[in-house]
């Protein structure tokens, strides 16, 4: 059987995480972040777990997932589905996590070029 050397994939990937820190293509991230299977990385402007609202939930909806895993911190927290309407009316899938299982998660759906978006609470 032949085997081939696995190539890195073309789009954005997540290295480590770390307490109150994640790396993403090489960079530290110390912020709450957007994460989409590829183009840019960029600030999601919530503060806290408490403070999530609908408006931060509709903001995932650029590029177009298909499916967005919410990275809820250090611990397993679940957002009020009320929050994450603007996804099921748009019927974008959501899977909640912590916030290392988010980032494992994203790295084998993003690996299989799914179209996956990664919102995670750096606390």
């Amino acid at each position: 059987m032949a085997l081939q050397l696995d190539t890195p994939s073309e789009g954005n990937q997540i290295h480590r995480v770390e307490p109150g820190c994640v790396w993403i293509n090489g960079q530290a991230w110390r912020q709450s972040v957007l994460v989409p299977w590829q183009g840019e990385v960029r600030a999601w402007s919530v503060e806290g777990f408490e403070a999530l609202q609908a408006l931060h939930f509709e903001a995932l909806l650029d590029p177009r997932p298909e499916l967005v895993l919410f990275g809820s911190g250090e611990r397993l927290r679940f957002p009020h589905p009320s929050l994450w309407r603007p996804l099921m009316q748009a019927g974008v899938g959501l899977d909640t996590m912590d916030l290392a299982a988010a980032c494992r998660t994203f790295a084998v759906l993003s690996g299989e070029r799914r179209r996956v978006m990664a919102a995670l609470l750096v606390e």
